[in-house]
Parts: structure tokens; sequence; C-alpha cells
């Protein structure tokens, strides 16, 4: 490794053994009542429901022009092998751009206070996936596979933790990850992909899971946002608190499997 990917793993690292940026026990006690509201119009279920429609969106929305475009490449591919500073100045302006762009449509929904929860939900998981998708181009990475959509959702796994054990529990997937595409080549990932139902069921069996825990996480996030009169800050401010765990999660992950494609680390390491 050079300095610059040296410092950038030693980040890589500290972030993994840092806790979740959820609501303290304090506060979750206080906010009880509403997370129990909250729950009640917007289910697991259709938080479920929500992911499994917000793969496929946030891989369609997440368009490459852009990045070929200020990385000066033809193609997302080349981006695998470019340059991790670079890879890491695009993902500064998805980061940006997506915290913005969230915070905006928390406090238009969070003024509506719970009504305007069952859209926002929804659109804030959305943009979670479109933002995990699009930070992977960044670093010339498109989720074509059903092992990098799987790679996607144990980002938003461990973006969404509840507790350190559940962070583990995502980086222990993504290490597994990690070793598959280190050890089997595209074409045979796509021949399993195609004779084998293993990748969809385990692909319907982390999805639950997810929805399970970002109930939870989401929901403490934006308890406060049921109240009308204070909805659109709380609504703003906590949009924006959960897509900066997304992106660091996103980009933390990326970089290290780029370090690994390019031989600076083996993986599991």
């Amino acid at each position: 490794m050079n300095e610059y990917e040296q410092g950038q793993f030693t980040h890589i690292e500290d972030w993994k053994a840092k806790e979740p940026s959820v609501m303290n026990h304090a506060v979750g006690m206080i906010t009880k009542p509403l997370t129990w509201a909250i729950s009640k119009v917007i289910p697991e279920k259709a938080v479920e429901g929500a992911l499994l429609a917000a793969n496929k969106a946030g891989e369609f929305f997440a368009d490459e022009g852009d990045i070929k475009r200020d990385g000066g490449v033809e193609s997302i591919e080349e981006l695998r092998t470019k340059d991790l500073m670079l890879s890491d100045k695009l993902a500064d302006g998805v980061h940006n751009w997506a915290i913005a762009a969230m915070a905006a449509e928390g406090a238009a929904a969070g003024a509506a206070g719970l009504p305007g929860m069952a859209v926002d939900i929804p659109a804030t998981i959305t943009w979670g996936m479109r933002t995990v998708h699009k930070i992977g181009l960044c670093y010339g990475f498109k989720a074509k596979m059903p092992v990098d959509q799987q790679f996607i959702l144990s980002v938003m796994s461990a973006a969404g933790a509840n507790s350190i054990k559940e962070k583990t529990a995502a980086m222990l997937s993504l290490r597994k990850i990690e070793v598959m595409l280190a050890e089997i080549s595209w074409k045979k990932m796509a021949e399993m992909a195609a004779n084998n139902k293993f990748c969809q069921e385990a692909m319907v069996l982390a999805v639950k899971a997810l929805a399970k825990q970002l109930s939870i996480n989401v929901t403490k996030r934006k308890a406060m946002q049921a109240v009308p009169v204070v909805g659109a800050v709380v609504g703003g401010t906590m949009n924006a608190a959960f897509i900066n765990d997304v992106c660091w999660a996103a980009r933390r992950m990326f970089q290290e499997r780029w370090l690994i494609e390019n031989g600076r680390l083996l993986p599991g390491e």
C-alpha cells in the first residue's frame, strides 16, 4: 500500500470498531410509546417490501454518467484499478449530495407528523440503497450479480446496526462475501446464479433479517418526527444522520473491497 491507502485502511479499521450511532437508552425510553405507534403505521412487512423494491430501484436510479465524467473514465469498471484517492473524491460528492437531498425530504415529510412517515420511511430506505449502489460505482463496482446485491444488503445492515453485535455480524457477512468474490470467477458466479436457487433463498433471508433490524433502527431515530410541531426539524436531522451512516458504511466497505481487488489486502484480513 502507498501512504494514502495505508491511511484509509486505518480509517476502515477504526470504523469497524466504532459503536453504531443510534439513540441512547434514556432517549429510547422516552420515545418508546411513539416508536410503538410508528411500528403500527409502518409494520416490519412494509419495510421488507420497501427493501426488495429499493434494491432494484437503487440500482436503476444510480446513474453512471456523472461518475464517469468526473472520474475521467470511459467505463465504471476502470475505476476498480485506477486510484483510491480519485474514488474517494467521487464518493465525497455522492455523500454530500445524498445528505442534502435526504435532509430536505425528511423535513418535508416530518412537517406532516405521523402520517408523513408512511411515505418517508420507504423513501429513506430506497434512497439509502440507491446511495450504496452509487458509492459502489465510485470504486468501479456495479451490482450485477446476486452476490453483489448481498454485499449491498450487508452494507445496509452495518449502517443500520442497533448494537456492536449486529455490526460485527454484518462485518462477518461482508468478509465471507469478499472471500467468495476473490475465489470465484464472475463466469462461475453467473453459472451459480442461473442454476442454483440458493442465491435467491439467501437473498430472501437477508432481506427479512435486515427489515427487522432497520425497523428498529429507523423508528428509534424517527420517533420524535411523529410530533408535527417538531417533526420537520427531527425529520431532516434524522434522515441526514441515517444517510451519513449509510454513506460511511458503503465507503469503508467499498474501499476495503477495492484494496482487496488490487492486491493491497488479502480477503478476510
